[in-house]
């Protein structure tokens, strides 16, 4: 990477950061003693920090760099569009190019007649428009008492009070007044963790069936909606059994219940179609889109609806709308993303090249003593760590305290793994080379082992 940036000492980047930056998701005390890593620059799947080390960023950023760091395009873009038109908005009956573009751009790739799209500036603003699109389309429907949105326990859909009362993350909900009224949570479909004995197929269909048992009790005259995502990113790369899916469809079906899929983590190429409704072949009323969108190269995000709820919805006037809505930079910079996704045709490089090389290197990892089972879709895995392979046994220790072990070792091996409590998960660049997805492995395998002699060391290496 051919990078020389003049900056202050690390140490004192770190003080600065201490003193004023309040970090997301993280105990502040605790991070200004360790010292945060200070990136500085980045190259197609390779960040490099403040001390020169190049680090294989295995998680994309946050999920969400699918085209790769440093692409010069978008910076031309970007450049180019905020000296046409740097903002401006599309409230009082106006609207710009770009987002026209883009609007006009995401109704053809998206499947079915999902043709129409209200944008926002992130996947959590674009769900906290979902709870009110949802609610106001059967409000307008004559239905005004279909308020309730199901979601799934372990889910995640943002931090914003709306979209994190959807998600279903305990530890968030304990913080902040969560969950707003009338959402509800039912189980989520992670047999390796909850199966039990049962088969993956039976598990599968059991927890879809605890849809239709909550729209029961509920009242399917107060059910306005069923979110999810089709993989659970953040939950920990969490992939349904083959059963759970087609039921969900055909409960939602039955009952006409609005079907919210959350593909800010799935779309865009991640799991090797342009979007996980298809690799799991979903029919969604209502599709949260962001991250993969701009590749993260700038915030952006939305809502992609089918002709019927857009129908409906403009039939009145939706109150509703956000500053940044289908901002002109952010619109260019997204479209200029998908023109590379498309023309350097990188989705289907990552189902029929990539991904398959990268699922059985992966899945090669479950011989490791330390892991119960490796999983993957497209670019999105995770492994299971158990003290106890046999029985999928949870460890001794609190959740979590394995995990972050596992993670700081692949850190200190410049591999960027994330953990979810003691699932180790990855994300990598949809244009990660089959070289580095060797390298990828290869650390994976060496944070592995140190954790396991850590976990030895300490008296940690023990099930529940």
């Amino acid at each position: 990477m051919n990078m020389i940036t003049n900056h202050m000492p690390t140490a004192e980047l770190q003080a600065l950061d201490a003193a004023h930056h309040m970090h997301p998701f993280t105990a502040q005390g605790e991070l200004a003693e360790k010292g945060a890593r200070v990136i500085t620059g980045a190259k197609g799947s390779w960040l490099r920090d403040s001390e020169g080390n190049d680090i294989l960023d295995g998680m994309a950023g946050l999920w969400c760099v699918n085209i790769g760091y440093g692409r010069e395009e978008l910076a031309e873009v970007a450049a180019r569009q905020i000296r046409e038109l740097p903002y401006y908005n599309t409230f009082f009956q106006t609207t710009h190019v770009p987002a026209i573009a883009l609007a006009a751009k995401l109704a053809e790739l998206a499947p079915g007649d999902l043709n129409h799209v209200f944008f926002a500036g992130s996947g959590s603003e674009a769900n906290d428009t979902n709870i009110r699109l949802v609610r106001t389309y059967w409000d307008m429907k004559g239905k005004p008492d279909k308020k309730v949105i199901i979601s799934r326990h372990n889910a995640y859909h943002g931090s914003s009070v709306g979209s994190g009362s959807l998600g279903g993350m305990s530890y968030m909900h304990a913080q902040g007044g969560m969950p707003i009224p009338d959402i509800h949570h039912i189980g989520q479909p992670h047999w390796y963790a909850e199966g039990g004995n049962m088969t993956p197929e039976d598990f599968g269909l059991m927890r879809a069936q605890e849809l239709e048992t909550a729209i029961k009790e509920l009242g399917e005259n107060r059910v306005a909606a069923f979110i999810a995502e089709p993989i659970q990113g953040a939950g920990g790369v969490i992939i349904p059994p083959a059963s759970y899916w087609p039921e969900i469809q055909r409960i939602c079906d039955k009952y006409e219940i609005l079907l919210i899929a959350d593909e800010v983590i799935c779309g865009f190429g991640r799991t090797g179609n342009w979007f996980g409704s298809e690799t799991l072949n979903i029919r969604p009323d209502v599709m949260t889109i962001a991250k993969g969108l701009s590749s993260g190269y700038v915030p952006i995000g939305g809502s992609i609806v089918t002709d019927e709820v857009a129908k409906v919805i403009g039939s009145g006037e939706f109150n509703h709308g956000y500053t940044y809505s289908g901002h002109p930079v952010a619109a260019a910079i997204a479209l200029e993303n998908l023109r590379i996704l498309e023309e350097e045709k990188i989705v289907d490089t990552v189902r029929t090249e990539t991904a398959p090389y990268l699922k059985a290197k992966w899945e090669s990892l479950a011989d490791h003593p330390l892991v119960g089972e490796a999983v993957i879709s497209g670019m999105m895995g995770s492994i299971a760590l158990s003290p106890d392979k046999a029985n999928r046994a949870a460890f001794a220790s609190p959740a979590g305290t394995v995990g972050y072990i596992c993670r700081e070792r692949s850190f200190a091996n410049n591999l960027i793994m994330r953990h979810v409590n003691d699932r180790m998960v990855i994300s990598p660049p949809l244009v990660i080379s089959k070289a580095d997805i060797d390298t990828l492995i290869t650390r994976a395998r060496i944070a592995l082992d140190e954790c396991l002699e850590q976990l030895k060391a300490q008296d940690l290496f023990k099930a529940a």
